[in-house]
């Protein structure tokens, strides 16, 4: 798969589009036939521990892309990049999004978007690095925007589908449209030649982004826009709790589990 392969959907077929952050589950990912895997920031709050996605390093999004690409074979593998790795200067931005294709085997990056990425969106693809847009709900400004439903109301809405014009002109492939409304994010799908994939966007965007964490009922609760369409967790626990039992009533390891090496004289061992 590749940026000009998913352009070509744009209106043609729906995308789909999920998060992995390891090997194994982006190889579940990829042999389920998803188009794109994102190496989400959002590894931050479900994976690492923190609060946000704010303390994400290029460090770990290179070490975690990495182990994505290595396990996907057709999808087109994206890189997040986290808060202040893109926009204080154009030559750190530069290397750091170049730094994901180059080393870590990423097909493209994600930017949180606003007026100061457009030339930056610009240069990088006149480098040959693939970039999708992300407008609305970006988490990286939460400090500023809190965590709420955006383009709410006419003027907005109307900068927002400015953003989206403006990125698309500068060569993003595409535009992720976050918790915004559906009226809002149908408007912009349909000024826009590029795809746009909706989270929390409604269903008139032309394709679809969530966790993989939430996607699989690995967290305790979902978003609101989101959907459990499994129970890992309850598995897990379930699993979890077996192992503890089983050691603890002394049945694991059973005769089956261990081996005995015949012709070892443990009397010589003391």
């Amino acid at each position: 798969m590749r940026a000009k392969d998913i352009r070509a959907k744009a209106g043609e077929e729906p995308i789909t589009m999920l998060t992995a952050y390891d090997a194994p589950t982006a190889e579940l990912v990829d042999a389920a036939g998803v188009d794109m895997i994102l190496v989400g920031d959002s590894v931050g709050n479900l994976r690492l521990g923190h609060d946000s996605t704010l303390p994400v390093t290029v460090d770990e999004t290179a070490s975690l892309t990495a182990a994505v690409a290595r396990a996907a074979d057709d999808a087109f593998v994206i890189a997040d990049m986290p808060f202040l790795s893109f926009g204080v200067s154009e030559a750190d931005s530069i290397e750091n999004c170049g730094r994901m294709v180059k080393e870590a085997g990423a097909d493209g990056v994600k930017l949180e978007c606003g007026k100061h990425t457009v030339d930056l969106t610009d240069r990088l693809t006149d480098l040959g690095i693939p970039v999708q847009a992300h407008l609305g709900l970006t988490p990286q400004r939460e400090n500023e925007t809190g965590l709420f439903r955006q383009a709410t109301d006419d003027e907005a809405a109307g900068e927002m589908l400015e953003l989206a014009t403006a990125h698309e002109a500068a060569g993003a492939f595409s535009l992720v449209l976050e918790h915004v409304p559906a009226n809002a994010a149908a408007a912009v799908t349909e000024a826009l030649d590029i795809p746009t994939i909706g989270i929390g966007a409604g269903p008139d965007c032309d394709g679809q982004v969530l966790t993989v964490d939430e996607v699989i009922g690995l967290t305790e609760g979902v978003a609101p826009f989101s959907k459990k369409f499994g129970d890992v967790r309850g598995e897990m626990e379930r699993a979890i709790a077996g192992y503890v039992d089983e050691v603890e009533s002394g049945t694991f390891p059973a005769e089956e589990h261990s081996h005995v090496a015949e012709d070892l004289d443990t009397d010589d061992l003391y």
